[in-house]
C-alpha cells in the first residue's frame, strides 16, 4: 500500500483548514451531492465561531492509488503543543503562506519544528487571487526564513504551488491567470516529494500515539503513526509507560481514517497513522510495542508553559445559582482530566487551599479551556494570568516573544509608545504608502493586557501576531499596569437606574440597571486612578410629595461589556474573574468594603516605606 503522511502548517487565518477543505473535495473523498460544511475540519464549536483551529485533527484521501494521510494543525502560538506533537507522524508538511501577509511568527515556529524534526517542505502561497497579493516577494521571504533558520543547501530548492483555496483553484505557475479549478497539481507535487514512510512491517511493533481523543463508548483513544511492525484488533500488546513500567493490554478497537470518518479495520501495518483504543489511561509520547520486544521510542519532547493563573472555587455570595458543577473535587477532577489529552499544560494543587495553579502556553490557551468549562456548566473563579519564570545557569530569566505589528501609518507613533513602555526591543520597522510592519522582541509579561489597548489606539484596524522565541534575564523594571481605578459595589441588591444614573460622572460602568448585584462586586471603571467603593443598588425614595422633576427619564450611558478575554487583561492581582455558565463578573479578592480599604491603605503604607 503506498502511503503519504503530510502535516499542513501557517501561520493563523493564513488558509490551511481551508485548503484542507479542497483537498478533501479535489480527491472525491465525499459524494458529489453530499452537504458537507466550510472549514469541515473545526469540528469544535469553538472553533467555527472563532474562525480558528485549536485541536490538531487528521483526516486521509485516496489520490492515484495512494492514502495521503493529512494532519491539519493550529496556527496560534498557544496551541503549538499540537504541532509539535505531530512531527513524529509525518513525513513531511505543507506549508501554507499568506500571498499577501508573508512570513509571520507562527510561520517561523512551525517551519523551525519541520526542520528539528528533518521534515521535506513544500510551499503553498495561498491567496493569490487578492488584489493586494505580491507572490514572488513572499517567495523571497521564505527563501530568507529557510536561510535564517540554517536549513541545508539541498533544502533550498523547494517545490511551489500557488493556490486560492476558498475558490478551490491551484496553479504551479505565478501567474494568476493559470490558475484551474481543483488541487490537482498540489496533490501529484505531494507524491513526487513527499517521501513514502518505512514499510519495515516484518521487525516487531512500535507505534507512538502523539494524539488523543475520547469517546463515551470505548474511552480514550491514542492516535499515532506505526514506526514499525504490524498491529492487530484483538491481540495483546505492551505499552511502555512515561515512568519506564509496562502494561500489557488488549487492543479492543482498532480505526484508520478515510475522509472525515473513523474506520474500524482488522490490522494497521507500518507507516499508516491508526487509532487504538484498549487502555483506559494511555498518554502522549508512550510507546505501543510487541509483548516481550518492549522498545520504547524517544519521549515526545514539549515546550514548557509560559503563563499561569490560579483556579479556584467560586467564593461569592451568587455561588451555585447558574451552574451544577461547583465542587472542589468536580474541577480538579475537570482540570485533570483536560491534562490527560493536553500535554501543553500543567496543573498543581495549591496546598491547604481549594484552588490549582494551572499552566500553559498563553492567555488565549487557557482563555479556551476556561470557555469549556464554563459551557460544560462549571462554576469557578480565576485570577490574572502571570508569566513563569526560570532560573537558568544562575540567573532568574522570563519568557520573551517575537512580536508583528501591522497597523496604519498614522497609528505607528502611538504604538512605537506603547511598546516602549512594555520594554519591547525594536527589531526592524518598514513602511509601505499605508501601512507600517514593526518587529519587536518584548517581555511576555508585557503582552499581558496589550491586546485592548493595542485595538483601542489603532481604532481596531491594527494587527498583532507574536510566538514564544526564548528566555532572557529578568527586566527589573516594572511592566506598565492599569493606571486607573474600578467603581466597586459596596451594597447587595439590583441595580437601579437611579443609583447608576447619580454616579455616572464617576465613570463608566460594567452593568446596567436590574442586574444583581454583590459587595466587592467591580460594577465600572473609575476616572481616577483610585478604586471607589458605589452604591449602585440605591432606590429612590418614595414621598407623597410631588416634583417638578418627577416624571423625567433617566437616559444611562450603554453599559460596557468585556470578552472573557478582555476580563483576563482587565483585572489587577487583587481581583478575579467568575466564571459561571451565564454570567461572566469581576470582582475583589475581599469583597468586605472596611476590610479591603484596611488592606489597601496598608498596601500603599508598605509601597512607601
Amino acid at each position: 500500500m503506498n502511503i503519504r503522511n503530510i502535516a499542513i502548517i501557517a501561520h493563523v487565518d493564513h488558509g490551511k483548514t481551508t485548503l484542507v477543505d479542497k483537498l478533501l473535495r479535489s480527491s472525491h473523498t465525499f459524494r458529489d451531492n453530499q452537504v458537507v460544511d466550510e472549514r469541515v475540519m473545526d469540528s469544535n464549536a469553538l472553533e467555527r465561531e472563532r474562525g480558528i483551529t485549536i485541536l490538531a485533527k487528521n483526516t486521509a484521501i485516496n489520490y492515484k492509488d495512494t492514502k495521503i494521510n493529512i494532519l491539519d494543525t493550529p496556527g496560534h502560538s498557544d496551541f503549538s503543543g499540537e504541532v509539535e506533537r505531530i512531527m513524529k507522524m509525518v513525513d513531511g508538511v505543507v506549508l501554507v503562506v499568506d500571498a499577501y501577509e508573508g512570513t509571520m511568527p507562527q510561520t517561523r515556529f512551525v517551519l523551525k519544528k519541520a526542520f528539528e524534526a528533518h521534515l521535506k517542505p513544500i510551499v503553498v502561497i495561498n491567496k493569490v487571487d487578492k488584489p493586494s497579493a505580491r507572490p514572488l516577494e513572499v517567495i523571497d521571504e521564505v527563501l530568507e526564513l529557510f536561510i535564517d533558520l540554517g536549513c541545508d543547501e539541498d533544502e533550498l530548492d523547494f517545490p511551489v504551488c500557488y493556490a486560492s483555496a476558498v475558490n478551490n483553484t491551484c496553479s504551479l505557475d505565478v501567474d494568476v491567470t493559470t490558475q484551474k479549478e481543483g488541487m490537482e497539481p498540489l496533490l501529484d507535487m505531494i507524491l513526487q516529494y513527499i517521501p513514502q514512510p518505512s514499510y519495515d512491517s516484518l521487525s516487531p511493533l512500535q507505534l507512538q500515539p502523539a494524539l488523543l481523543d475520547y469517546t463515551d463508548f470505548v474511552g480514550r483513544i491514542g492516535i499515532g503513526r506505526i514506526s514499525r511492525g504490524t498491529i492487530k484488533s484483538g491481540e495483546v500488546v505492551s505499552c511502555c509507560r512515561l515512568d519506564g513500567s509496562i502494561k500489557q493490554f488488549r487492543v479492543q478497537k482498532l480505526y484508520g481514517f478515510l475522509g472525515l470518518d473513523r474506520i474500524e479495520i482488522q490490522e494497521g501495518v507500518a507507516g499508516d497513522i491508526v487509532a487504538v483504543s484498549g487502555l483506559g489511561d494511555i498518554s502522549v509520547g508512550e510507546t505501543i510495542c510487541t509483548v516481550g520486544k518492549e522498545q520504547p521510542l524517544e519521549k515526545i519532547n514539549i515546550s514548557e508553559p509560559t503563563v499561569q493563573m490560579t483556579f479556584g472555587t467560586n467564593t461569592s455570595p451568587f455561588c451555585g445559582r447558574d451552574g451544577k458543577l461547583v465542587t472542589a473535587t468536580k474541577i480538579e477532577e475537570r482540570l485533570f482530566r483536560e491534562i490527560q489529552k493536553d500535554v501543553s499544560l500543567r496543573v498543581q494543587r495549591v496546598p491547604q487551599a481549594e484552588e490549582w495553579i494551572v499552566s500553559g502556553r498563553g492567555e488565549l490557551h487557557l482563555g479556551i479551556l476556561i470557555e469549556t468549562m464554563r459551557r460544560e456548566g462549571y462554576e469557578f473563579q480565576v485570577s490574572r494570568p502571570h508569566v513563569i519564570y526560570k532560573e537558568i545557569d544562575g540567573v532568574m530569566c522570563e519568557p520573551y516573544e517575537y512580536c508583528v505589528i501591522d497597523c496604519p501609518n498614522e497609528y505607528s507613533g502611538s504604538v512605537i509608545e506603547m511598546m516602549g513602555n512594555r520594554h519591547g526591543i525594536m527589531e526592524t520597522m518598514s513602511n509601505t504608502e499605508t501601512q507600517t510592519r514593526i518587529i519587536y522582541f518584548i517581555p511576555s509579561r508585557g503582552l499581558i493586557g496589550f491586546n485592548t489597548d493595542f485595538m483601542t489606539i489603532t481604532k481596531g484596524y491594527g494587527i498583532i501576531n507574536h510566538s514564544f522565541s526564548d528566555y532572557r534575564p529578568v527586566d527589573s523594571v516594572n511592566v506598565v499596569e492599569r493606571n486607573f481605578g474600578v467603581l466597586v459595589s459596596m451594597a447587595q441588591g439590583q441595580s437601579t437606574a437611579y443609583a447608576i444614573g447619580h454616579l455616572e460622572d464617576r465613570g463608566q460602568f460594567f452593568v446596567g440597571p436590574g442586574e444583581d448585584i454583590y459587595e466587592g462586586m467591580i460594577v465600572g471603571q473609575a476616572n481616577k486612578d483610585l478604586d471607589l467603593a458605589v452604591n449602585v443598588v440605591q432606590a429612590k425614595q418614595q414621598t407623597n410629595t410631588r416634583s417638578s422633576n418627577k416624571d423625567t427619564t433617566v437616559v444611562l450611558k450603554k453599559p460596557i461589556v468585556f470578552s472573557l478575554e478582555a476580563c483576563l487583561e482587565f483585572i489587577n492581582d487583587d481581583e478575579y474573574v467568575e466564571i459561571t455558565p451565564n454570567h461572566i463578573r469581576l470582582r475583589k479578592k475581599i469583597l468586605d468594603t472596611v476590610e479591603r480599604k484596611k488592606y489597601d491603605a496598608k498596601v500603599r503604607s508598605e509601597k512607601n516605606q
